[in-house]
């Protein structure tokens, strides 16, 4: 066995040791509380058929893009499209990625200069650390929502600055105080960049523009993977900030244009979240629904969330993993956030409420979690 292939075999033994051992799994059956999909647009017949109703406009479409945008993979539909995005989210311009992590390696590591200073929330996404990473800016990280210690990082950053927030976090479903970020960022002469990947849809159109914070945003990363149950993501900002991301952006410009069929896709689940709100509300309904429920005993600690990602702590991977499992034998898709993805005694079963659950569905799963 060759050097490689030793150091492999130690890593994975290591990660069996320490009971965190990842493996791909699918669910068969399973009553789906693991997803993304909060609207159920995934699952949608409704956009599957306006998906396919706008494709027949268009015959001769490719079945692949045939390169990158900056090649042959650019297309008027395309640009239209990151236009009507960009005005439904009232920014002045946007740019599409393959997918949310494109998008924020590629801004992360081509805005920031040496010399400049990134301030980003202790849980924010990975997506977002990678990319930091890839530039030559000195990185800093404030304690999760803690006001006081982003100021003081605030008050030593040098250059240009950003500061990075979710406005919806992908692990414990809370909300950024963006008004309060907003005030520091604009005494300290700061840039607040905001993911809203897990708002857009749950939201509204997300959270900045449910606090008519846009103008006051730098840019703001829209992912279609969660509630538009597609897949891609946009970067909205200024026109030239638009331009700059093209030029520098290295995950836009050195990788193959997203299909014409995920652009359809994307453009029909814009369409049909303008006529969503009886299951936005239906959600929200049942978010309430799993609180209460979960209030009734309480066996497990509750992240305090009012979005659709719901965490349970369960310390210790293994402890986690056994209740998971129960669950998943009982019907419920429910999985387990190990550490490292979450820190150490911070292992929960992170529950994702949609839109096409039902009452009696979140009536049983927390008597089941709570039995």
């Amino acid at each position: 066995m060759n050097q490689a292939e030793i150091f492999i075999q130690q890593k994975l033994a290591q990660r069996k040791l320490d009971d965190n051992f990842r493996v791909l799994k699918t669910a068969s059956g399973l009553i789906d509380f693991c997803s993304n999909d909060y609207l159920g647009f995934a699952r949608s017949e409704k956009l599957k058929a306006l998906v396919q109703e706008e494709l027949r406009r268009f015959p001769d479409y490719l079945n692949g893009s045939g390169g990158s945008r900056l090649l042959s993979g650019n297309i008027t539909f395309v640009e239209e499209l990151e236009q009507q995005i960009a005005n439904f989210h009232e920014a002045e311009a946007g740019l599409i990625f393959n997918s949310g992590y494109d998008a924020n390696l590629g801004l992360f590591a081509s805005l920031p200069q040496r010399g400049d200073t990134i301030i980003t929330d202790e849980l924010i996404h990975a997506c977002i650390i990678d990319g930091a990473r890839l530039s030559l800016a000195n990185r800093f990280s404030f304690r999760h929502n803690d006001l006081n210690d982003l100021e003081k990082k605030l008050k030593n950053a040098k250059g240009i600055c950003y500061v990075v927030v979710e406005s919806v976090y992908s692990m414990d479903g809370d909300e950024a105080p963006l008004q309060e970020i907003i005030n520091l960022t604009s005494q300290y002469n700061a840039n607040l960049i905001v993911d809203e990947a897990h708002a857009t849809g749950v939201f509204g159109q997300g959270l900045v523009q449910q606090l008519q914070l846009e103008n006051q945003v730098f840019a703001r990363t829209v992912t279609f993977g969660k509630a538009l149950g597609s897949h891609g993501a946009i970067v909205l900002g200024s026109k030239n900030f638009r331009d700059y991301l093209i030029n520098f952006a290295r995950s836009f410009i050195y990788t193959t244009a997203p299909s014409f069929y995920q652009l359809v896709t994307i453009k029909m689940a814009y369409q049909l979240l303008q006529n969503i709100t009886t299951e936005q509300n239906h959600l929200h309904k049942l978010i309430t629904l799993f609180k209460n429920e979960m209030q009734k005993k309480y066996h497990y600690a509750l992240i305090e969330s009012n979005s659709a990602i719901q965490s349970i702590l369960v310390p210790g991977n293994s402890n986690a993993k056994k209740l998971a499992e129960h669950l998943q034998k009982n019907g419920f898709d429910v999985r387990a956030i190990l550490s490292p993805t979450v820190l150490a005694g911070m292992e929960r079963l992170r529950i994702c409420i949609h839109a096409f659950n039902t009452e009696a569905e979140i009536t049983e799963l927390t008597a089941t979690i709570n039995h």
